[in-house]
Formats: structure tokens, sequence, C-alpha cells
């Protein structure tokens, strides 16, 4: 099947054997990471052309729109790819909830904590 994606761009990616790529999502003005999510080449095309974050899912395998259902969603204003190519960053204007929790983000949990390097 081929790519809906630009050539340059899919030739850049480095999927999983699953045909995935991680995706992060950041808040574009504060820097807050609020999820981390899975992409294949159609949910980053759709995510590039219609700037609303689109994800796959891998326990439903499917598509799946942030917000669609919940009302939470995420506006994509830049989407940048790791020096691997493994990584995708989405700066995005989360309205709502990033998380399924219903928090801000899914990062709000400290693990654990180090001292600062010297």
């Amino acid at each position: 099947m081929t790519s809906p994606l630009d050539p340059t761009v899919a030739s850049r990616l480095k999927r999983t054997a699953d045909g995935l790529v991680c995706a992060v999502a950041q808040q574009h003005d504060t820097g807050e990471v609020l999820m981390v999510a899975w992409m294949d080449d159609e949910a980053l095309h759709r995510t590039l052309t219609t700037r609303r974050a689109t994800y796959y899912s891998r326990s439903r395998q499917q598509l799946w729109v942030k917000g669609e259902t919940s009302g939470h969603t995420q506006y994509v204003h830049e989407v940048r790819l790791d020096c691997d190519g493994d990584t995708l960053l989405l700066k995005v204007d989360q309205v709502g909830a990033a998380c399924h929790t219903g928090d801000r983000t899914c990062f709000d949990e400290t693990v654990l904590l180090t001292p600062a390097a010297r």
C-alpha cells in the first residue's frame, strides 16, 4: 500500500514493525508535555492536513481524532521529527484534559527525583 504522506517525509520516518511512530504532544506556548500516543502514516497525514491531532489506537486498531468524543481537542501548531526519525513532537493547543483519566497531562505523577548534576 502506498503512503499518503509526502515521499520526503515518509522516507525519513523509522516506524515500528507495526508501521507506527511514537508521537509526543506538547502544549505549544508553555512546553508542558501532555501525552504520548502512536501514529501510522494515515494518522500523520490527517494531522498535517487538518491540524487536528489524529492518532492510531493500538488497542482498537483504528484511527482516533483527539477530542472527537470528549471535546478535549488538540489543535496542531507544528510537527517536528526527531534526529533518529522515530519520534514526532506535536506542538498543540490543548483544549481540556489531555489524559484519558481527565487530568490535564498524563505526566502528573513523580516517580523519582534525583539530585541535580554538578
